[in-house]
């Protein structure tokens, strides 16, 4: 922070005491004075549902090397490379059309809506298992025992993991995600670019160990995919699978640990869950609303884009502020900052982004936050907190660390 900006002048500052724990408070102050905002800091951030969900389907780039120069392109060719090709900008989560289309393409072709239904006997038991877990046990931590877990090993199995050190690839992850953060200091962007280029070779050895002996799984399947006589490159590989590893975990947890602190918060909403349990398809969408997994997207201009009352110019870098549109007064009306688990538009959020890069994982997502919570909530009558919720840290995926709770 600069001597020239002083802290209580900024309508957002992710440095105040407090803010991962309890981002909403500075959100709603974005909302009601600057809904597009010129961040002190260098980039912009878009904070109301109408914007953001205009900003999200623009078709605007992802792409880093089309920011202007100064200090957030600075940070992203720190954390890449000014030409190397890594995992953290070779995904489809960091390509614009050609690429991104052709990326998608090869991997939706495996990524099925049909496959991820099909999951749901297995989901279905691996939540059972942790809820006797639980059971047993008395008092847990939920996102030792259920919220990571689950998730964690759907994707592997998807993926068709062999048995490896799972507590590294955690840690791996746990790091490489602070790479979507606005704001790093030196020796956290180097130990993403460590933890990516670790990652990146724990699954090239995964990819040959696979092609050595392919099954009946999603990593032989991509291993194999083509799309008019195209296949991904071994780099590109490489990064759709740790980006599926990473996003396929990290943000599942989020919603199934926000999911229970927000029911334990809102005693009357978890007694109706109890009452009418067919709400549960609507509740994760309320869920996603009222504390998205994912906080924030982001955009680059490529050209001047009006957005609300505002031009940006070309070259910025566009924070859309998924979290803070999806409690948009304006748009969900004036109990948006409330949990309701009835809400009828609950769908409308931005949780999983909107237009070309909408989360492939959705689908996914949902079902994992359906099984787990709705039998967590229908097997523990007096699931309780059991000391104090310890966020984790994040900005951007934003959730516990550690939830501690009786049953």
């Amino acid at each position: 922070m600069t001597d020239t900006i002083r802290p209580e002048d900024l309508l957002l500052n992710p440095f105040e005491p407090g803010f991962t724990d309890d981002p909403y408070p500075q959100y709603r102050r974005l909302r009601t004075t600057e809904p597009v905002h010129h961040h002190p800091f260098g980039f912009w951030v878009v904070s109301s549902h109408r914007e953001v969900s205009q900003l999200l389907r623009s078709g605007l780039s992802v792409e880093d090397r089309n920011l202007a120069p100064g200090p957030i392109r600075d940070q992203y060719e720190q954390m890449t490379g000014e030409d190397e090709r890594t995992v953290l900008n070779l995904s489809m989560l960091d390509r614009d059309p050609p690429d991104h289309t052709r990326l998608r393409s090869l991997v939706t072709k495996v990524f099925t809506g049909r496959a991820i239904a099909a999951l749901e006997p297995e989901i279905v038991t691996l939540v059972d298992e942790a809820l006797d877990r639980i059971a047993s046990a008395g008092q847990v931590d939920l996102v030792e025992e259920l919220a990571f877990p689950l998730p964690f090993t759907v994707i592997s199995r998807m993926l068709g993991m062999p048995p490896t050190d799972h507590q590294r690839i955690r840690e791996l992850s746990g790091t490489l995600v602070r790479s979507l953060e606005v704001v790093a200091d030196e020796e956290t962007m180097l130990a993403i670019v460590r933890a990516g280029e670790e990652l990146s070779e724990l699954t090239r050895e995964l990819i040959d160990w696979k092609r050595a002996n392919p099954a009946d799984d999603l990593l032989t399947a991509l291993i194999a995919a083509e799309h008019d006589g195209d296949m991904l490159s071994d780099e590109e590989l490489v990064a759709q699978v740790v980006l599926l590893y990473v996003a396929g975990h990290e943000t599942t947890v989020n919603l199934i640990a926000n999911g229970v602190v927000a029911l334990l918060r809102n005693p009357d909403q978890l007694t109706r869950l109890r009452a009418e349990p067919d709400l549960i398809g609507n509740a994760v969408e309320e869920f996603l609303r009222y504390d998205s997994p994912v906080q924030q997207s982001r955009r680059i201009t490529t050209a001047p884009f009006p957005l609300g009352d505002k031009e940006i110019p070309a070259g910025e870098f566009v924070i859309a502020g998924l979290a803070a549109a999806n409690r948009d007064e304006s748009y969900f009306g004036p109990d948006a900052e409330a949990l309701r688990l009835d809400r009828p538009d609950a769908r409308a959020h931005v949780s999983f982004g909107s237009g070309p890069h909408h989360c492939l994982g959705a689908a996914l997502a949902r079902l994992e936050g359906r099984v787990a919570l709705g039998r967590l909530v229908a097997r523990f009558a007096n699931l309780a907190f059991a000391g104090p919720v310890v966020w984790n840290g994040r900005a951007n995926l934003r959730g516990p660390a550690r939830l501690p709770v009786a049953v």
